[in-house]
């Protein structure tokens, strides 16, 4: 048993959703979690941290999850404008799952 699962349903109250903190994760080098299973919790975050991970990587990733949960506070704004630091911003997810691009065609 190594995954636990939190409810953001009281940062979604504060103008960030699940989807929002997941997406900030990125921008701290952590792999967004699980977001909206199980259904019974709402605004679901699975997080799965591995045997393997060191006690540095978790004290990071909570350090990283104090920190957003403090720009929730003061300007959720900047979380539900994330990720900034990765190559790809944040995709409009109706649009993608409307119109799927099934094949890419890249150089």
């Amino acid at each position: 048993m190594h995954e636990f699962v939190i409810s953001a349903k009281k940062q979604k109250q504060k103008g960030a959703s699940a989807m929002d903190i997941a997406k900030k994760l990125l921008d701290y080098g952590f792999h967004a979690p699980t977001i909206y299973f199980p259904l019974i919790v709402e605004e679901a975050m699975m997080v799965e941290p591995t045997e393997t991970e060191s006690r540095e990587t978790l004290d990071a990733f909570a350090a990283a999850m104090i920190r957003i949960a403090e720009d929730i506070e003061q300007r959720p704004e900047v979380v539900r404008n994330t990720p900034q630091t990765t190559p790809i911003g944040r995709p409009d997810e109706v649009k993608a799952a409307r119109e799927p691009k099934l094949k890419w065609e890249g150089r």
